[in-house]
């Protein structure tokens, strides 16, 4: 078993020497820790973590998380080293058994990655415990994935999703979201392992900035929710403005659909998920408008019952569709698309 650990640190104290110290002990890894702009204070720190043999990278300023994690793929990708690669936090929160068991965890799977999960017992600051509760169940309602621990900073990836990890969106603590929400989209099953949660000192080292890096996270997910509802306020529009010019019912659905479709679909490529290669199109595009094709016949088929068949009105009858359609559409892209 092959491991390379990295390491994101900012201004980290001598419970990153201990973590290093502990690794060597357990086991025979490579260990790279990205010193994030910490500054000259820290100098000495990072001078006993590179005589503990490991490689340590450097910013010269504060770039965030998000970077230093790339950073670190970089490296490990350019190195051409094998294996496993787990993310751990410098702040003495993750322990060295707790790492070993991502790795185990890693050996037996596929296409994935594993998360460290924690599992927020006993005695855990308000904020933290707060924190992910949000944030869990923000992205259980985008996205229809339920994920016990969306913020752990404990990762394990197989080096063959580098390239994966390098072209993810985000500079600090976003990034971590963006990556939950890309995973599904791209083809990644997310494994969870529960580890022990560990605050010292309340978690006072955290450099996690509530209102700002909050907004940071949860930016991802808002923009996610928002891609659809924009798209559905088009499809409304559009339906009643050529329903009202051309009194065709067909014609307005599958020009509303259509429309609407591909403004989501744009919406959530580009600025949502910062997709860009064709290889994504080739990948996504083909399957997400076969999916399209099968709900417009559905939103049809449903509206003209409900809205020439029944009498009902048409605002009405395209919300009664509009629910009638949700959970086959959200199962198909779940399962399919996605």
């Amino acid at each position: 078993m092959t491991i390379s650990v990295l390491i994101p640190a900012y201004e980290p104290d001598e419970r990153l020497l201990n973590l290093i110290s502990q690794l060597r002990a357990l086991l025979n890894v490579s260990i790279i820790v990205v010193d994030d702009g910490s500054g000259d204070r820290y100098h000495d720190i990072f001078q006993e973590v590179e005589a503990c043999g490991c490689k340590v990278l450097r910013h010269d300023t504060n770039l965030g998380k998000g970077r230093a994690l790339k950073t670190g793929f970089h490296y490990i990708r350019e190195a051409g080293l094998e294996g496993h690669v787990i993310c751990a936090d410098s702040d003495g929160q993750h322990l060295p058994e707790d790492i070993i068991k991502i790795a185990h965890s890693l050996d037996h799977m596929g296409h994935r990655f594993v998360l460290g999960s924690r599992r927020f017992s006993g005695k855990v600051p308000l904020r933290s415990r707060f924190g992910n509760v949000v944030t869990r169940g923000i992205f259980t309602l985008s996205t229809g994935t339920k994920i016990h621990d969306t913020q752990t900073g404990l990762r394990g990836y197989s080096v063959s999703m580098l390239d994966w990890l390098c072209e993810i969106p985000g500079e600090r603590f976003e990034y971590e979201m963006n990556m939950l929400l890309r995973a599904h989209k791209d083809g990644f099953l997310i494994t969870e392992e529960y580890i022990d949660t560990i605050y010292l000192d309340k978690n006072k080292s955290s450099h996690f900035h509530p209102l700002v890096d909050s907004f940071r996270v949860y930016l991802p997910i808002l923009m996610f929710s928002a891609s659809s509802i924009l798209s559905a306020i088009l499809d409304f529009a559009l339906l009643f403005l050529i329903q009202s010019l051309t009194n065709h019912l067909f014609l307005s659905v599958v020009v509303a659909r259509m429309c609407s479709s591909i403004c989501n679909y744009t919406m959530n490529r580009k600025y949502v998920f910062g997709m860009s290669k064709t290889s994504n199109i080739h990948h996504s595009l083909p399957r997400y408008f076969g999916l399209v094709i099968v709900v417009l016949l559905l939103n049809y088929g449903l509206l003209y019952l409900y809205h020439e068949g029944l009498a009902i009105p048409l605002f009405i009858a395209k919300l009664l569709t509009e629910a009638s359609v949700f959970l086959f559409s959200y199962w198909v892209q779940r399962k399919y698309v996605y």
